[in-house]
């Protein structure tokens, strides 16, 4: 809805960046939309999108711009092309179609020809496109009945007055709006409160300012809005872009600093005869990568300062043997270490795997010690770890204990793990959040593991911390590699190991698409021939709403189909979140041990399962799933000494443009870190990693997938700044620009 010009009075007293939206100008402050039923007034729809000062208010940046430089003529325009032309209306007619609904067609021109604007079902058009009335119109070209028209057409009133520069300067801004208020009112809203705004204060040192060659702040935030041309404008988001980096990487090393400076760490003994052991006897030759990464999280935990790294690695890549080392690290110097896991399954497999590693160390499970056998838990569910309940082989005078900690761990046997976390007889503890739940005591924690981190918030992590006596060392784990900018920027606090390396005698994944009936049953077919060559698959299915009873059922149903109608000889077994944790266990082992061919399994196989002898995966309706989790789910297969195939079944329109080229990233690499810039180049840094859980400051202009080097120039900085002045002491205007934008996180930033 786009309301008539109003022109702006002449400007009154100065503002200030705190003063209320209201105050600006309280006829444009409250404007109400609507010709019958006026809507609230647009200082409070304002309110409501986050714009309560003049400050949010001038940080409220135009989402596009009307160049006239850049406009087409209405003569020139060709049928299907992208344009936006500048006219004036020519006249405007009303009537009613066949079906009496109301049809307005306003005629504009630019003197080299007419196009016509149609609103259906829009009676208060007529009144709004008034002769004369100059307008931006953007769309498609189409021809209906003789006469150009728009499709998919946007249009902005400009003005009715050349001597209106708000609405006709040679870039017109086009800010975001909402129900209730429009990009006109903003526009005139913030071109008033520019104009009556002082200079505003730079917080950047004028060197730092200097060096990089950056507009003046005062200078970008006006001409961020009114550019006089494009050169103006890009030199403007340059600035703004830099500072919102450079901002979020002060906050980083602001936090990096005053960690590695306030708090003192345990200075860990990386060498010892557990490592040694551990190096010396892992069932498998560790890749130079490995090598590298364990040297590196051992110096770390040997300083004296606590250590916060983060695991880079693809899927598949080790990771757990550079956790493993490292929990090992933490037991032979005297103290206590835990892996934390989002869920049972991947906590079950990091208990599976965490056995065969320690098997030559001489670890055991805490409840194969005396004084008690692994047993039912009191709702008569059993253990995740029952096929680890058996003794363990080996020697055990080391006493090294390890203990799985998990919501399915219940009645004495939770007791017991519990009394043996907090008086040290557990050495290592593996579980989910159940281990920074109240009543989890640690007796000497010194390391925590913190596998999937991006599906933790940094309360989760900061309580984990807290569970030991002092300050513990943090190694942070991610499924799937984090995209280089993000790494850099809301990880940035954290030192960076990488994984680039694959195990030796890893088996290539062919991945293929597959949108046709013959696709579908081709894709049956090699899961026929492989299972008839010894070998297992799994289908995954949509990504249903496992709390969704009705969507669970339709997961049932699948699997009933393909069960009795596509692999009737097959031994086909299903597995869902809703399950209980005695039955996922069951599936899961019969799954592991080759007594199901197929595992129809919704996303909870994503992280966590590891069964060599499966090749196959099949993925419905993989339109639906982030590259992400397709990347994890297809991490699945390729584990054994055999090619593997991933067939990703894509239901997607052709026009859905962004589901295509996630398939299309699928089928051409398996690169998980070309993947993850490629995520991030599509959906964004807000969806990869959620700020608002977080509280860390969000990006309004600056895109981490095409500002790698502003990301660069940023940090370089941000770290020279603080290492110059560490408390911001000397630069007080700095320091409370920080607490302004980590507003959500001031713990983490200070104290946490």
């Amino acid at each position: 809805m786009v309301e008539p010009f109003t022109e702006l009075p002449a400007s009154p007293s100065a503002l200030a960046l705190d003063t209320p939206v209201l105050l600006v100008d309280r006829k444009l402050a409250m404007r109400r939309t609507g010709l019958r039923d006026k809507g609230d007034e647009a200082h409070a729809i304002l309110a409501g999108m986050g714009i309560h000062t003049v400050g949010d208010l001038i940080r409220h940046y135009p989402r596009r711009y009307i160049d006239r430089s850049a406009v087409e003529r209405i003569g020139d325009l060709r049928i299907g092309q992208a344009a936006t032309v500048i006219a004036r209306v020519h006249k405007t007619a009303k009537r009613l179609t066949r079906r009496r609904q109301t049809m307005v067609t306003v005629t504009i021109t630019d003197g080299t020809g007419f196009l016509d604007m149609t609103f259906f079902n829009q009676p208060w058009a007529a009144g709004i496109y008034k002769e004369g009335l100059e307008v931006a119109v953007s769309g498609t070209v189409t021809r209906y009945r003789g006469h150009l028209q728009l499709a998919n057409l946007e249009a902005e009133i400009l003005g009715g007055e050349e001597r209106d520069l708000v609405h006709t300067g040679r870039i017109t801004p086009v800010h975001r709006a909402s129900e209730g208020v429009t990009t006109r009112t903003i526009r005139e809203l913030v071109f008033t409160a520019l104009d009556r705004l002082p200079p505003i204060v730079d917080p950047m040192p004028a060197e730092l300012i200097e060096a990089e060659g950056l507009e003046d702040l005062d200078a970008a935030l006006r001409r961020v809005h009114f550019p006089e041309d494009a050169e103006q404008l890009a030199r403007a988001v340059e600035r703004l872009k830099f500072d919102e980096l450079f901002t979020l990487e002060l906050g980083v090393a602001f936090r990096k600093h005053r960690l590695e400076s306030e708090r003192t760490g345990v200075a860990h003994r990386a060498d010892g005869e557990l490592t040694e052991r551990l190096l010396a006897t892992t069932p498998f030759e560790p890749t130079e990568a490995q090598i590298r990464a364990v040297e590196e999280v051992g110096d770390a935990m040997a300083a004296a300062r606590p250590m916060n790294v983060l695991l880079q690695g693809d899927v598949g890549s080790g990771k757990t043997l550079v956790a493993v080392h490292a929990c090992l690290v933490a037991i032979q110097s005297g103290h206590q270490a835990a892996i934390m896991a989002p869920t049972e399954v991947l906590a079950g497999q990091h208990a599976r795997s965490i056995r065969a590693l320690l098997e030559g160390v001489g670890a055991a499970n805490h409840l194969d010690r005396p004084g008690g056998a692994a047993s039912t838990g009191a709702d008569g569910q059993g253990s995740l770890l029952e096929s680890l309940e058996e003794p363990a082989t080996g020697p055990t005078a080391d006493g090294v204990t390890y203990a799985l900690l998990t919501s399915a761990v219940t009645g004495k046997d939770r007791a017991r793990i519990l009394a043996g976390i907090a008086d040290g007889a557990v050495d290592l503890v593996v579980g989910t959040h159940a281990i920074v739940q109240e009543g989890v005591s640690f007796h000497d924690l010194s390391l925590a593991v913190v596998d999937e981190q991006h599906r933790f918030g940094l309360h989760q992590r900061m309580a984990l911390k807290g569970k030991g006596d002092g300050d513990v060392d943090v190694l942070i784990m991610t499924a799937t590699p984090i995209p280089r900018t993000l790494a850099l920027t809301y990880y940035g606090d954290l030192d960076v190991v990488v994984l680039d390396e694959m195990p030796k005698g890893r088996q290539p994944i062919g991945t293929a698409a597959a949108r046709s009936d013959a696709e579908r049953a081709a894709a049956y077919d090699l899961i026929r021939r492989e299972v008839g060559a010894g070998r297992q698959a799994f289908v995954v299915c949509a990504a249903i709403d496992e709390g969704n009873r009705t969507q669970v059922r339709a997961a049932e149903a699948e699997a009933e189909r393909l069960a009795t109608e596509v692999f009737p000889d097959l031994q086909v077994e299903l597995l869902h979140g809703r399950m209980r944790p005695k039955d996922k266990d069951r599936v899961m082992e019969d799954f592991r041990s080759g007594r199901a061919d197929v595992l129809i399994s919704t996303t909870v196989i994503e992280v966590g399962v590891d069964v060599p002898n499966a090749t196959v995966m099949l993925i419905e309706n993989a339109e639906r799933f982030g590259l992400a989790q397709l990347h994890q789910l297809r991490g699945r297969i390729g584990r054994g000494a055999h090619v593997s195939y991933c067939v990703l079944f894509d239901e997607s329109e052709e026009t859905n443009v962004e589901a295509r080229a996630r398939i299309a990233a699928m089928t051409r690499t398996t690169d998980g870190f070309e993947l993850a810039d490629e995520d991030l180049r599509l959906r964004g840094e807000g969806t990869l990693f959620d700020t608002k859980q977080s509280g860390m400051p969000d990006l309004k202009l600056a895109r981490l997938a095409e500002d790698l080097d502003l990301v660069k120039r940023a940090r370089a900085r941000a770290f020279a700044q603080i290492e110059e002045d560490p408390a911001l002491e000397r630069h007080p205007l700095l320091l409370d620009e920080l607490r302004d934008r980590f507003e959500d996180s001031i713990a983490w930033l200070f104290s946490a």
